[in-house]
């Protein structure tokens, strides 16, 4: 087993061990979909969002939710209390290279992650007849590069926070902005254009969720944003990341 597998493994145990971040990001948005669901309206079409339900439109919103609380919340905490506790201190005495760590945290969370999504999908088609995405390709793309772009952020809040509660503090600079944009405030169709549209290009990627979702197409700069959010965010994350 190589260092990565074996760095990947212990994590994954310490990481049940404490299942609080697993549970919400698994459990939370599932309960918010019932939650919006059960709202008088959300389940008839309505004419401000061109005919679609709202409840289908808060699919990517929800999957925001969950993506937004594991890779800014969860992932800043753990590494910081490590670097808090000295064990990153101890690690330095090894060769395990930086990228390791931080691969194995984003590799389990992003992992949680993605089982949160496909429990919203699964849940929101036999409960309230959302239809899957007509571009499932195109969605699974768009899906794990903004996963990779959103959870790069935490990544970077990680490298450098030097306590857990300062970890939360960088990673918050993200994480509001990221669930307005995303339509977890407020709807995405009753913001006011010109937030819609940088919204259009904030990771983890709502509206090229919806457009794969809905089968209107997604553009191909709103991916290569995406994209480049998350090369360089992951680049910088451990360019950045100090031991101690």
């Amino acid at each position: 087993m190589n260092t990565f597998a074996k760095i990947t493994a212990t994590e994954t145990k310490l990481f049940l061990r404490t299942p609080m971040w697993a549970l919400f990001g698994l459990l939370l948005p599932p309960a918010l979909l019932l939650g919006i669901g059960a709202i008088p309206g959300m389940t008839q079409p309505s004419e401000v969002t061109a005919g679609f339900r709202f409840i289908d439109l808060w699919v990517p919103s929800l999957i925001v939710v969950s993506l937004a609380m594991l890779a800014l919340q969860a992932i800043p905490g753990a590494v910081a209390t490590y670097r808090e506790q000295g064990v990153l201190r101890r690690l330095a005495t090894t060769p395990v290279h930086p990228a390791n760590l931080l691969g194995a945290q984003l590799l389990i969370h992003v992992a949680v992650a993605l089982a949160g999504v496909v429990l919203v999908l699964g849940l929101g088609h036999a409960v309230y007849d959302v239809p899957l995405p007509r571009h499932p390709l195109t969605f699974l793309v768009t899906l794990l590069l903004g996963a990779v772009s959103v959870f790069a952020l935490g990544l970077i809040a990680a490298a450098v926070a030097r306590t857990a509660k300062s970890a939360g503090g960088l990673a918050m600079i993200a994480f509001f902005p990221i669930m307005f944009f995303g339509g977890v405030y407020l709807p995405r169709p009753l913001l006011p254009d010109v937030l819609r549209r940088i919204g259009d290009y904030v990771p983890p990627g709502s509206q090229p969720l919806q457009d794969a979702w809905v089968g209107t197409g997604v553009q191909p700069l709103q991916l290569l944003v995406l994209a480049a959010f998350a090369v360089a965010g992951t680049a910088l994350a451990a360019r950045l990341f100090r031991w101690e």
